[in-house]
């Protein structure tokens, strides 16, 4: 983060905020799962899996995601936040959303609940994206920010789907099933949402990291227009034509789009200045690496192969498990200690630089319980992967009990850095 415009920076009642609500909200989350238990083994399509899946992709991630662009977009863009009470307003908003919606669910309240929910919902999103519109304006273009941008614009059109899919509960008008429009908002959210932001900003965030200077973009562009151009013609092919012989052509677009993207993050890694990896690096690179599993799911659901149903209802599940623990966590796990810290130590510091030793960013947090959570996190992973493939409550219980320890150990770090009391030494002369 050395290279981040700081006068540019956005003040830490804007940031913190979006990560202590994350932060609670995966706890929330990891006690939802525990208490579930054998509701994660059932239909995809039930009100307890709708509530944890919508905590997790918003209350945990997208929050999350909301707070780290306000802080990167004087990296991506190179300006300034277009504006900071907008940025408080729409926190607010968002958060009350998501409480109502997850309320909405786990209680089957698909009335008007569900449509007050997603209506504040979709003003929520509409006020995030017209902030980092405006912010990339005044900015620069490359490709990360056309990244970062693609990727708001996808969100616009899920949380328009999600409003429509909530008024057609209340006010029935759609010609298709819910279950039809479901999986359309499900890939708008996880493929156009997260998987291009994740490329978009990981594309500029690991080189900085792994000091790897001067990547070579193309395999990017290539990865932009095969995913975007693939998940455009899938979404209309089931929009319009509600699904056929085409869709394995798109499932290639965007997978071959996805591999382009891993091409160059492995030449980014071989052709880094620092060797050791830290636990946010570990974090990064495992994400990446699991962007293989759904694609290979996503091919298993696709084509129906010979399996018994009951293994393609589990293989579903799995492949947006694979998704938001396998690919969307890890990442954000990572990008906390890379972000957070800086952002704590930025706002605590900067004056300080210069008149006293400081601390580093990473002396902020406790590496012990780091490399804990990532032990933990990661045999959670495991654990739960083999029990929706083998269909195991016990290892349902046994996982959701890691995970539950990894938000824990987790909001134990966060809060230690929000909370840090500001340490100085004098400089000897």
């Amino acid at each position: 983060m050395s290279n981040l415009k700081t006068g540019n920076a956005p003040s830490l009642s804007v940031v913190v905020p979006h990560f202590i609500f994350s932060a609670l909200s995966f706890l929330c989350l990891t006690v939802f799962i525990f208490l579930t238990g054998t509701d994660v083994l059932g239909p995809y399509f039930n009100s307890k899996l709708l509530a944890i899946t919508h905590l997790a992709v918003l209350g945990w991630a997208s929050m999350l995601a909301f707070g780290a662009l306000y802080q990167l977009i004087p990296v991506v863009f190179e300006t300034a936040l277009y504006s900071e009470l907008l940025a408080k307003i729409t926190f607010w908003i968002f958060a009350i959303a998501i409480f109502l919606l997850v309320y909405a669910f786990w209680t089957s309240a698909f009335g008007t609940t569900l449509l007050y929910a997603s209506s504040l919902m979709f003003i929520a999103l509409f006020g995030f994206i017209g902030n980092v519109l405006l912010s990339q304006r005044r900015g620069k273009q490359n490709i990360q920010s056309r990244y970062v941008v693609t990727a708001i614009l996808w969100l616009l059109l899920t949380a328009l789907f999600g409003l429509l899919i909530a008024i057609n509960f209340r006010y029935p008008f759609l010609s298709q099933i819910h279950l039809h429009y479901l999986k359309i908002h499900a890939h708008l959210g996880l493929v156009g949402w997260f998987v291009i932001l994740i490329v978009g900003v990981s594309s500029s965030l690991i080189p900085m990291f792994l000091i790897s200077h001067s990547p070579n973009e193309d395999k990017l562009n290539y990865a932009y227009y095969l995913i975007n151009g693939g998940l455009l013609l899938l979404g209309l092919d089931w929009l319009v034509l509600q699904g056929t012989m085409l869709i394995p052509v798109y499932w290639l677009s965007i997978s071959l789009g996805i591999i382009f993207y891993l091409m160059f993050v492995w030449e980014v890694y071989k052709k880094r200045l620092r060797k050791e990896l830290d636990i946010g690096m570990k974090h990064t690179l495992i994400s990446v690496l699991s962007m293989l599993l759904p694609i290979l799911l996503s091919l298993t659901v696709m084509l129906k192969l010979d399996f018994e149903n009951s293994f393609q209802l589990r293989a579903t599940t799995l492949y947006g498990f694979s998704i938001i623990f396998g690919l969307i966590t890890p990442i954000i796990l990572s990008q906390t200690y890379k972000t957070l810290p800086f952002i704590v130590w930025l706002h605590k510091y900067k004056q300080l630089v210069g008149k006293f030793k400081t601390p580093l960013p990473k002396e902020l947090y406790s590496e012990w319980v780091a490399t804990l959570q990532f032990y933990s996190y990661n045999l959670a992973v495991i654990v739960l992967i083999l029990a929706i493939t083998s269909n195991n409550i016990w290892m349902i219980r046994l996982g959701s009990c890691f995970l539950l320890i990894t938000a824990v150990l987790y909001n134990l770090n966060v809060f230690k850095i929000i909370f840090h009391k500001v340490k100085t030494e004098s400089i000897s002369t």
